[in-house]
């Protein structure tokens, strides 16, 4: 699959617009160490909701980069390992709201803001479970040592962002000008 050079930008754009949105939440929003604030996955959302499966999972990979970085190799007690598998784990969520979002054709319907935020919510359950697989299985196996414990921090926090992200991205996709200005970056241009 060919990918034109609008539809690389904006994957792109979106991609350092969640590393900085993490950036910034992680710096402000520090809960417990190891353990902060993340609105990183709005562009993923963003991309999911508009431009399908391929770009969400697209983005997702690019937006969980630093947090991959930040709770894996500048972790104290990270490992490299969290440079593949967090980003694989926010690609889930990409591509989870990509496809509802085509299967429930929220673009063509007029009315789509009003099922954005269900979906947006079912959309972070794969990385949920991932999440959960990730620190009950995964770390262990490769870096030694139980992190279960943190999953009572970590999972309700992400819960409440994904409520908050979900409400987000309901009043994005109601609004007509923001819709535009997103779909001129990924719809093809009309033929004269």
């Amino acid at each position: 699959m060919r990918l034109k050079s609008k539809i690389v930008a904006f994957v792109s754009l979106m991609g350092a617009l969640g590393n900085i949105l993490f950036a910034i939440s992680n710096y402000v929003g520090q809960i417990i160490p190891g353990v902060s604030i993340d609105l990183s996955h709005i562009p993923t959302f963003i991309a999911a909701l508009y431009g399908g499966p391929f770009l969400g999972f697209l983005t997702g990979l690019l937006v969980g980069v630093l947090p991959g970085f930040q709770y894996g190799p500048l972790s104290p007690h990270g490992s490299w390992i969290a440079v593949i598998l967090l980003p694989l784990g926010k690609s889930l969520t990409g591509l989870t709201a990509g496809l509802l979002s085509k299967a429930l054709r929220i673009n063509q319907s007029r009315r789509g803001s009003l099922i954005v935020v269900p979906l947006v919510l079912a959309s972070y359950i794969p990385e949920c479970l991932y999440t959960i697989l990730y620190f009950v299985v995964l770390i262990p196996l490769f870096v030694g040592g139980g992190v279960a414990s943190i999953l009572v921090f970590v999972l309700p926090k992400a819960w409440a962002e994904i409520v908050f992200m979900s409400i987000f991205m309901a009043a994005l996709k109601g609004n007509n000008g923001f819709s535009s200005f997103i779909m001129s970056f990924i719809s093809e241009p009309l033929k004269r």
